[in-house]
């Protein structure tokens, strides 16, 4: 069933990040506002240096803005301590990364699993939700593997399975597939285009146009700013 009012999941009003480094003091963002709603596929994008990076590591909420105002999922994390951010982080945003992430020593179970160990959920449950999450991604029968038995994509399917294992708020994708063949690569994309179609809220940020097409929409940062995006 449609809703036809979804609710807001990120918006950032009038945000700023400043840094005063060896080069100097300068904005990487510059009054940035951003809206994004429950079950959007948001594709980001920008040259080096534009700041985008800084975009992405603020709604990731691995680093804050030095002005303005981020809400997600309705909390002002702005206004959150350090260990409750860090809490906020585990239960609202789910990770994938170009480089996976995964942990060599640890098979798929024991990685997609870790969210919840930090979280004290009981073994049973664990188990449970990490194989149903594995299914839903295509790696229901490689539970017990290591990464290194497994392809690039399978790998990066784990890693999406680990960043659902918590039923995130958001999937924030930094250039899943930068690290895959271009046959891999789209596998990897149609597998977060059916996820945002069954309602999973994804932020992808690329440099990669044939990525970006996979987005309902595309925001492209330049100079800290906010260039007007295309829509489809």
């Amino acid at each position: 069933m449609q809703n036809n009012s979804p609710e807001t999941v990120i918006e950032l009003s009038n945000l700023t990040k400043r840094y005063d480094d060896e080069a100097g003091v300068y904005d990487a963002l510059k009054g940035v506002d951003l809206s994004v709603k429950k079950g959007d596929f948001v594709a980001i994008m920008g040259p080096s240096g534009s700041g985008k990076s800084t975009l992405m590591n603020i709604i990731g909420l691995l680093d804050r803005p030095t002005k303005g105002e981020y809400i997600l999922d309705s909390t002002n994390t702005n206004k959150l301590t350090d260990r409750k951010l860090a809490n906020f982080r585990r239960d609202k945003i789910g990770f994938v990364f170009q480089n996976f992430n995964l942990l060599p020593r640890f098979n798929l179970m024991q990685n997609v699993e870790l969210p919840l160990i930090y979280k004290r959920v009981g073994a049973r449950e664990r188990r449970k939700k990490v194989i149903e999450v594995l299914k839903s991604v295509g790696l229901g029968d490689k539970a017990k593997n290591r990464p290194n038995r497994l392809s690039g994509g399978q790998v990066q399917r784990a890693a999406i399975a680990r960043a659902l294992i918590n039923n995130p708020s958001i999937v924030l994708a930094d250039e899943p597939t930068g690290n895959l063949d271009s046959k891999t690569g789209i596998e990897i994309m149609e597998l977060l285009k059916d996820l945002n179609k069954k309602g999973v809220t994804i932020v992808v940020v690329t440099h990669n146009p044939e990525v970006s097409d996979y987005a309902d929409r595309t925001i492209i940062v330049k100079d800290g700013h906010i260039q007007k995006g295309k829509m489809k």
